[in-house]
């Protein structure tokens, strides 16, 4: 008796598989994310990466004891999300200079997600689409 699958189920699991990748790269706040540990950063943008599935931008900012400059990473909703909530793709530029408030990274790491995000030379302050918590 032949126990190979058929066409049909081959596709199937092909269709599961490609399927599952996605949500493997995805994960959740919770899970790299503490919203108990809030930071406000002010730093200098250095880039901005406006990709999928997750915005994120580099900010240089100087240790306020120590004046040491650190590059931090800051991960944002996504460009539809973004979009929706009023950004354009040059929202924020190179050299830009802002304040963002957010939750640090579980890892200790310098990544944090942003929750607002203000233009120091505007004093505009735009909502970054963040999965945190409200």
């Amino acid at each position: 008796m032949n126990q190979t699958p058929g066409p049909f189920a081959l596709a199937l699991i092909a269709t599961l598989l490609l399927a599952a990748a996605p949500a493997q790269a995805h994960h959740s706040f919770p899970a790299q994310y503490d919203a108990t540990k809030t930071v406000t950063l002010n730093g200098k943008v250095t880039r901005v990466e406006w990709t999928n599935p997750h915005i994120f931008i580099y900010v240089d900012v100087a240790d306020a004891s120590t004046g040491v400059v650190v590059n931090w990473a800051l991960e944002l909703g996504g460009p539809n999300t973004l979009l929706r909530l009023g950004w354009k793709r040059d929202s924020l530029k190179n050299g830009d200079v802002i304040t963002v408030d957010g939750s640090l990274a579980r890892d200790g790491s310098h990544l944090a997600n942003a929750k607002t995000i203000k233009l120091d030379a505007t004093g505009q302050q735009m909502l970054s689409g963040s999965s945190g918590p409200p």
